[in-house]
């Protein structure tokens, strides 16, 4: 696989949100509007692109045994990083909206994910596009959905009034079962553009195989290696 497949694979085909179902509570909880899920994106981008290109670097010389409380602790110091960047840099409103997710990162299933199925296993040029191109597809997933529930519940976008008249805020939209909701619509609509798209080629879609979050066997690494 070239590089820019490693890039792009991680925005549609295997996106984090959309195909992998990964993050399911930053992405539930941070959408409530675009600039919200736009901030916790370039976060997570930040942090993936880091601790990617890391691991990749000290992959042949950390001890297969504590490779994950390493990862880790390289992970929480690219969170550490952002989160104070988001306290010195970011409007107050976003430090309030999301909150405790910054620091959450250390534990998002996407970052330790990638670590362990792709940037221990790899180079640092494929690990660095791999860890950008999983990032852009969470950022895409967090700002599509964001952008979808601010217009349904307010009828603006980034905080800009699209439609005027628009004058009492819809409440579903930016709860937790608006989000589930629109979220399972968003699915059911890749899917069925992924179907039409199969069908024109002449073929039957089928979903990526073994890309959900058994297939990087963090949950099951200590009883793996006792084997």
């Amino acid at each position: 696989m070239n590089l820019w497949n490693e890039l792009t694979k991680g925005i549609w085909k295997e996106n984090p949100i959309l195909v992998l179902t990964l993050g399911m509570c930053p992405t539930l909880a941070t959408t409530s509007n675009a600039k919200n899920g736009l901030f916790m994106g370039v976060a997570v981008v930040f942090v993936l692109f880091g601790s990617n290109t890391v691991i990749s670097l000290i992959r042949n010389v950390v001890p297969k045994k504590i490779r994950i409380p390493v990862y880790i602790a390289v992970i929480a110091t690219f969170v550490t990083v952002v989160d104070q960047l988001m306290k010195a840099y970011a409007p107050e409103s976003i430090q309030q909206a999301l909150g405790i997710f910054i620091p959450l990162i250390v534990v998002n299933c996407i970052v330790l994910g990638r670590a362990e199925a792709f940037a221990c296993k790899h180079g640092v040029v494929r690990s660095m596009m791999d860890g950008i191109g999983m990032g852009i597809g969470f950022l895409f997933g967090l700002v599509l959905l964001g952008g979808i529930r601010e217009f349904l519940t307010s009828g603006s976008l980034f905080e800009i009034k699209v439609i005027t008249p628009w004058t009492i805020d819809c409440l579903l939209p930016c709860s937790a079962a608006g989000g589930f909701i629109l979220l399972g619509c968003v699915m059911a609509a890749m899917n069925k553009l992924n179907m039409m798209k199969a069908k024109r080629e002449g073929r039957i879609y089928e979903p990526p195989k073994n890309l959900d979050c058994r297939h990087c066997q963090i949950c099951s690494f200590g009883t793996l290696e006792e084997r």
